[in-house]
């Protein structure tokens, strides 16, 4: 036997012959050893010499098992030409993978592809065959071995087989053999996608190589041929990324060699023809601008090569054509993965300016309009721009600065002074990305009050772009409640910031705080933070809050009005959160200094509650919300009179006003002895989800009257019903009778 890292070399005879004797010599140990054991039991000896031959016995039946599977699965690759053999001056050896799986792969890859380039050949047993090797497409043995002997050629040309196969079949109207051919098509595109995922990843076992991806490209440019049909590879290729199920998602590997060049070869071919259909003669004829189509939706298949979709109708007639591009299948695939999401986003093709999301929001905006494709690269969006890490945000930078540019134009100035919609057309092509520009600003929501406050920029948006921006996200309703969470844990996190009443130079360490903390928020410099030092902190966050919280509804209800709606309607998403209590009411008193309060919700605040608290903040508010209705909510007689989302703001700064004063120790001093709103003793205040509305109010005063409470809430109402910056960055005139604020 001869051998390297991954193969084996062995002659065939002889590995015969060693298997048989480790089979006899198993055996034969098995049998001593039951001997030894009898006989030095029947003396009365210690046993253990037979235990250790019993233990010998296993190992090498072990070892004659392993040399027998591998004796068979030469014997099959040796039958079906798969290995092969090598002549040394020692003799004549056959190739063998050290590893049992590596060697199963082998033969099953190698089989597989077989299999599939008969079906691409036409040969229809070929293609039920290849059915029964579904399971081991995420299989990195199986996966690399089957991409190499497939080669990106027939990955490319089988699909072509698979859809001029099926069109044939329903042109002769045989119904029963375009749903067996669907059915059997769907299975293998679902194979090759699994597949080619794995394959196409170098950080998977099963990675073919870079040669591979560059042929991928080169066969996605090429044209084919199958029968009368004629495809351009990529037209294939889509069909494959179409049938993903994401459980080997794509790499970013693979988006950037060849779903980057796949956007850019559309983008070649159909450049001209996009710009004819917007000169004044295409507009004249209602031009679209009609993409680069799949091989299925060009032969007019529908739904036939997709999985999950439906199969042909019992009469055989051709079914409704899905409209369906190579772009639109690429979004799919790359929707699974965050990584592949940003790769393909993010890569700017060889001799572009111009990354491909730029690209897909302007030049390409248009196709996505004609094949109503925008559910996939709504997720793509979702995926690449709404995380917290460099790249994530330099995409919602450029997400924002691209919409901005594009809806600065479709509003203007009404007789009124309020918003109004001049280009209705621009505004209805970009609804369907309201939602994840909303999502991206959230995820980002400390910019708004960096471009606010501190006239920063946001990648190229500034405070303007940021405005017209809100103006199309903050007017659907998911995305403006996006938003107020996201503002509104901006601002819990604000107040938070802030060390509580008793923090000195003796317990900084006990504290989590430092020397230049008590410095910076030692504010009358008496070497303690007092109630003095928290109250002036608490007035210069909360009024820093508010603004943001001011622009982002005050460009909610302008989008409404521009709308034509009523700017008076209630955001039911906003009313839960006040309802629920986002700001969570501590218990005062709780919180001595160094130690932590446990909070009205008392029970409800366990270790659930913490590992969602870490995992986020919508996370964390929804698993609250979820506990307070299962104990009964009887406070929605208070909330009946929150008649718009600027009422039911200020509700909502009022109980994170009330909860930062409590949590700072502001009150732990204040008798609460007597109070309605309590319970126990001595007494505690009530979990929020217990007070009726007349102690919710109750509540509220206290806190009013026994700390700055109503004076911090008024600096944010303030503040919060100030709309000149909306005027100014949306070049309006607002009216004081309407925005209550001048």
């Amino acid at each position: 036997m001869t051998g390297s890292a991954e193969f084996s070399g062995v002659r065939q005879p002889e590995f015969d012959t060693m298997t048989g004797r480790h089979t006899q010599a198993a055996g034969r140990i098995e049998q001593l050893a039951e001997s030894l054991y009898g006989e030095l039991r029947g003396a009365g000896l210690d046993t253990a010499p037979a235990l250790r031959l019993r233990e010998l016995a296993d190992r090498v039946g072990k070892q004659a098992e392993d040399l027998r599977r591998r004796q068979a699965l030469i014997r099959e690759m040796e039958q079906q030409k798969i290995s092969f053999g090598t002549s040394t001056t020692a003799g004549s050896f056959l190739e063998m993978p050290d590893g049992l799986d590596a060697a199963q792969g082998l033969l099953d890859g190698t089989l597989a592809a077989r299999l599939a380039r008969g079906a691409a050949d036409g040969d229809a047993k070929a293609l039920a065959q290849l059915r029964k090797y579904a399971d081991r497409a995420a299989d990195p043995e199986f996966a690399g071995v089957f991409l190499k002997k497939l080669g990106a050629k027939g990955v490319t040309e089988l699909p072509g087989t698979l859809a001029a196969r099926i069109r044939d079949a329903a042109k002769r109207g045989e119904s029963a053999r375009v749903n067996d051919l669907s059915t059997q098509g769907k299975q293998t595109l679902r194979l090759l996608s699994t597949a080619l995922a794995a394959g196409t990843d170098p950080k998977n076992t099963a990675y073919v190589g870079a040669g591979f991806l560059k042929e991928l490209t080169e066969q996605g440019r090429a044209d084919h041929v199958v029968g009368d049909v004629t495809y351009a590879g990529y037209q294939a290729q889509a069909l494959v990324w179409g049938a993903h199920d994401g459980k080997t998602p794509f790499s970013a590997t693979f988006m950037q060699t060849v779903g980057g060049d796949a956007v850019a070869y559309e983008k070649e071919q159909y450049k001209d023809r996009w710009a004819a259909s917007q000169d004044a003669l295409g507009k004249a004829v209602g031009g679209s601008q009609v993409p680069l189509f799949d091989l299925a939706a060009t032969l007019g298949l529908g739904s036939l090569l997709r999985p999950g979709a439906g199969t042909a109708t019992g009469s055989g007639k051709w079914v409704k054509p899905v409209k369906a591009a190579v772009v639109e299948d690429l979004l799919h695939a790359a929707e699974y993965g965050k990584e592949a999401s940003q790769a393909l986003l993010s890569h700017t093709p060889a001799g572009w300016k111009e990354p491909v999301l730029d690209h897909l929001l302007t030049a390409r905006l248009g196709a996505f309009d004609y094949t109503g494709g925008y559910g996939s690269f709504s997720t793509v969006l979702l995926a690449g721009t709404t995380g917290q890490d460099a790249t994530s945000k330099k995409l919602a930078a450029e997400l924002t600065k691209s919409l901005a540019d594009q809806v600065r134009g479709a509003f203007g100035k009404a007789g009124d002074g309020n918003l109004e919609v001049t280009d209705r057309a621009v505004l209805d092509r970009l609804a369907p990305l309201r939602y994840p520009l909303a999502r991206a600003v959230a995820a980002n929501i400390d910019q708004v009050s960096n471009l606010l406050l501190n006239h920063a920029t946001f990648g190229r948006a500034d405070a303007t772009d940021l405005s017209y921006a809100l103006a199309l996200a903050t007017r659907d309703d998911a995305g403006f409640e996006a938003l107020m969470r996201a503002q509104t844990e901006h601002m819990k996190a604000a107040l938070d910031s802030m060390p509580p009443v008793g923090l000195d130079s003796s317990n900084l360490k006990q504290l989590g705080f430092t020397k230049a903390d008590l410095k910076t928020f030692d504010f009358d410099e008496d070497g303690r933070i007092g109630k003095a030092d928290v109250g002036q902190f608490l007035v210069d966050n909360i009024v820093g809050e508010a603004r943001p919280f001011s622009h982002i509804v005050e460009i909610r209800r302008q989008a409404l009005i521009a709308e034509g709606l009523d700017d008076k309607k209630v955001s039911e998403a906003l009313q839960t959160m006040v309802r629920d209590t986002v700001g969570l009411i501590p218990v005062p008193g709780a919180k001595q200094v160094g130690e932590l309060a446990t909070g009205a919700f008392g029970s409800l605040l366990t270790n659930q509650y913490d590992k969602a608290t870490g995992a986020g903040y919508d996370t964390a508010a929804k698993w609250v919300a979820g506990q307070v209705s299962k104990k009964g909510l009887n406070l929605d007689e208070t909330y009946q009179s929150l008649a718009d989302n600027r009422l039911a703001t200020e509700r909502l700064a009022e109980q994170m006003i009330a909860t930062a004063m409590l949590n700072k120790g502001m009150l732990d001093e204040v008798d609460l002895k007597g109070q309605p709103f309590t319970t126990g003793t001595p007494p505690t205040i009530k979990p929020f989800a217990e007070m009726s509305p007349a102690e919710y109010s109750q509540f509220l005063t206290w806190v009013h009257e026994n700390g700055r409470g109503k004076d911090l809430h008024d600096r944010f109402r303030g503040t919060f019903r100030i709309t000149s910056e909306v005027d100014d960055y949306l070049n309006l005139h607002i009216p004081s009778s309407s925005g209550g604020s001048k």
